[in-house]
């Protein structure tokens, strides 16, 4: 019997708000001019924190997409203590303030790929911090033309050196307990998944992954399980009702329950 993949919720900050952002379209040369926001809340981060807690959905994220998102993103591990993975900016400095703040783990990309390159170094310096399993490591990536992942930092907009891959994935696997993975060429615009990727996941990586894009109907969720084997989690965004979209994020509940 194949298993079934896990939906894991998101809380996306920006300027203290909880938004929807093509995620491609953040920092990008033009600034804000370009930034494309597909929705922003009028309610607090809490709001979504406290529904999330209430229909049992662990494993979920904040992330702070760049500053002044600090207190909005305790706001929502104060409301759901031990069920959320917070994300953003996070290095061997802060990721205990943020577990005893509540996040179940720490998500990390620009500390440990810094400057487009791997840095070992850090790595070492978190995993001394909090210890293997309270590490998710974000290897959201991009697809250049020779059909290669490669991974994407700084909100997605510079390439680093580092591959996607069975060999990447098995190193890394050795330092966290999962991966994030945003498949940012299709992220934010609920026109489809990337499959290739997904496969690619589900074959290559020793740890749970989470996939995040283009995610805009329960047929793309029966794809990722079906590509994935059961072995992909996936997250949401743009195209839940609770965000804007026309997806009912009850629908998902439910079927993430199995009814």
């Amino acid at each position: 019997m194949m298993l079934r993949a896990k939906f894991r919720p998101c809380i996306d900050l920006h300027d203290g708000k909880v938004k929807q952002i093509v995620g491609g379209t953040l920092n990008t040369a033009a600034g804000e001019r370009a930034l494309q926001t597909n929705f922003v809340s009028e309610y607090p981060p809490e709001y979504f924190a406290g529904m999330y807690r209430d229909d049992a959905l662990s494993g979920g994220h904040v992330i702070k997409l760049g500053a002044g998102n600090d207190e909005a993103a305790l706001a929502a591990l104060r409301a759901y203590p031990g069920g959320l993975q917070l994300g953003g900016g996070v290095n061997d400095g802060n990721a205990g303030d943020f577990l005893d703040a509540g996040a179940m783990a720490v998500i990390v990309t620009s500390f440990v790929f810094s400057g487009g390159e791997f840095r070992s170094d850090n790595l070492q310096k978190l995993l001394k911090a909090v210890g293997r399993q309270r590490i998710v490591l974000d290897l959201s990536c991009r697809k250049l033309p020779d059909g290669r992942y490669m991974v994407v930092t700084d909100r997605w907009k510079n390439f680093t050196n580092v591959e996607v891959n069975r060999q990447t994935l098995e190193f890394l696997a050795e330092s966290c307990s999962e991966f994030l993975i945003h498949a940012v060429d299709v992220e934010g615009k609920c026109g489809g998944i990337d499959a290739e990727l997904v496969a690619m996941l589900a074959a290559d990586s020793p740890v749970k992954c989470v996939y995040a894009g283009g995610i805009a109907s329960i047929g793309d969720i029966h794809t990722i399980e079906n590509c994935g084997k059961g072995r992909i989690d996936y997250t949401i965004g743009s195209a839940l009702d609770i965000f804007g979209g026309s997806l009912s994020y009850r629908d998902i509940v439910n079927y993430n329950n199995g009814f």
